[in-house]
């Protein structure tokens, strides 16, 4: 036992890069403010949430739907990290097409 460190916690930063496939997909922030939507890139995604490339100058809340065309559904997302013109979201939930959605 000269050794304590468990190396399933050793490798926990890996695993969840791993499980994180890159992908190109548009995407909306839907803000609820009436004719509020943000053009987003989807960068990676899985079942937990995704990175989203946005435009510097938008301000995205804390909580949104993002409306993904290609799934056909909209995420309930919560903001968990911002850096620079990414941004991290946990997925809260799901909901079918949004009636705000313009597109």
């Amino acid at each position: 036992m000269a050794n304590s460190v468990d190396p399933l916690k050793q490798d926990t930063d890996a695993s969840k890069r791993e499980h994180r496939p890159r992908v190109l997909k548009g995407g909306s922030v839907i803000t609820g403010i009436q004719n509020s939507e943000i053009a987003v890139t989807l960068r990676n995604q899985h079942a937990g949430g995704a990175e989203l490339k946005v435009p510097l100058e938008a301000r995205v809340p804390d909580r949104f739907l993002l409306y993904v065309p290609l799934d056909g559904v909209a995420y309930r997302c919560e903001v968990r990290w911002r850096r620079n013109d990414r941004v991290g979201v946990q997925f809260t939930g799901t909901e079918p097409k949004p009636k705000l959605h313009y597109g």
